[in-house]
């Protein structure tokens, strides 16, 4: 059965209802997410099996306060010592684990914090990922936006002064095939000096393409790097095979990427392993293509739309901080990022210690910059949003904040020659 059978329905037919029901009870009835579909590039690389050799071998519970203290002495984090460091051996030295990430952020990146927008331009999706708003199930008001449409979106966002901007759709490739993203990508290098793309995976030549229509950067969430609980949560569609989304930075990087982006969604599954994962993921790549820019982010579970299908397992505020300051520590060149899933208080304040990009005047839905950027009236159409998000802050008024803070709030430093 096609899955884009079921995108954009108002209503589930029977056969789609037995179909979905089937997936969700038969693990039978699912295909093997670790092999790869028509059509989808295998490369050949030992960065997931080194990943996974450490992720499997983890055992946090082993680590003392010896550990960590020994970990925090280092002058470079080997490691071991950043298993340590995420360990709840770790937690008691939470402000010490602060004071040496602002150090390392200090050194590298001085006192800078950049500032981005994300815009999702489509949101339809022939996935079935249990947790996920847009899964190609749920009843959401489904949008694609024309060309004309993405335009005047960019353009509200560009007048606000942003120069950065992180274009998203979702997993469809019928409704947003690769030359769709391509002109989108063409259209926001009129409008903007940095191009990030987060979408469906795809293969090296077509990250090519997708570069040379103007994008800088890719960003791919793994969502959780434990296969087992990945089979569990994505039952239908192309993101369902596991190995073919953890190569995607690669394939990128091998396209002409300039820059990857890499992320778990905290609370899918063990997030002390997720964390880890995803900074061996930077680590090991980042010895094979070390000309590459790299960033990690720490999204944590959002409450989503139709989602009564899993038990996100609690991350905590100081939890967060806790991998946050640890992966800064263990990666002193890497950016991070800390979404507008998290509060105002709480971006306030990692900006201080150990993030570097933050994210502004953000929308998840289709199609409402303008409404939401200006106060027009519209009586165009808008799509369902992907997630809630917890600081919907201008961009002016982030950067008087950041500003306020003593750090200084940078929207671009590329020159494109």
């Amino acid at each position: 059965m096609k899955n884009e059978f079921f995108v954009d329905s108002e209503h589930l037919s029977e056969e789609a209802l037995r179909h979905k029901h089937e997936l969700e009870n038969n693990p039978a009835s699912r295909t093997n997410h670790m092999e790869y579909m028509p059509g989808m590039e295998q490369i050949e690389s030992d960065v997931c099996e080194n990943v996974m050799s450490h992720m499997h071998s983890f055992d946090y519970s082993k680590y003392t306060a010896k550990d960590v203290r020994a970990a925090l002495e280092h002058d470079v984090c080997s490691v071991e010592d950043f298993k340590a460091l995420l360990s709840p051996a770790a937690e008691p030295f939470l402000e010490e684990m602060a004071q040496r990430a602002r150090l390392e952020t200090s050194k590298h990146f001085g006192n800078t914090v950049y500032l981005f927008t994300p815009l999702y331009i489509a949101n339809y999706c022939e996935n079935y990922c249990v947790y996920c708003g847009f899964n190609c199930y749920n009843h959401i008001n489904r949008m694609k936006l024309s060309m004309e449409q993405i335009e005047k979106e960019m353009k509200v966002i560009a007048d606000s002064g942003m120069e950065e901007i992180l274009i998203l759709t979702g997993e469809s490739r019928v409704q947003s095939d690769v030359k769709y993203i391509g002109e989108a990508c063409k259209l926001a290098r009129k409008y903007f000096r940095m191009v990030g793309i987060e979408v469906y995976p795809v293969n090296t030549d077509e990250y090519k393409y997708l570069h040379e229509c103007g994008a800088d950067y890719v960003t791919v969430f793994q969502e959780t790097y434990d296969t087992d609980k990945y089979e569990t949560l994505h039952l239908l569609g192309h993101k369902r095979v596991w190995p073919y989304r953890f190569d995607a930075q690669e394939r990128a990087l091998r396209g002409g990427m300039r820059g990857v982006a890499f992320s778990a969604l905290l609370g899918l599954s063990d997030f002390r392993k997720d964390a880890l994962a995803t900074a061996l993921h930077v680590y090991f790549l980042q010895r094979k293509y070390p000309h590459a820019e790299m960033s990690l982010s720490c999204p944590r579970l959002r409450p989503i739309i139709n989602n009564d299908k899993i038990n996100p397992l609690d991350v905590h505020e100081k939890q967060l901080c806790q991998i946050i300051c640890a992966y800064r520590i263990f990666l002193p060149y890497v950016g991070i990022t800390v979404s507008s899933r998290e509060s105002a208080q709480f971006r306030d304040g990692i900006v201080k210690i150990a993030a570097t990009k933050v994210s502004a005047g953000v929308s998840t839905g289709i199609g409402d910059h303008e409404s939401k950027y200006t106060g027009a009236d519209t009586d165009e159409l808008q799509g369902d949003e992907q997630f809630e998000i917890a600081d919907n802050r201008s961009l002016d008024t982030m950067y008087d904040d950041i500003s306020g803070e003593g750090l200084q709030p940078v929207l671009n430093d590329y020159l494109y020659m």
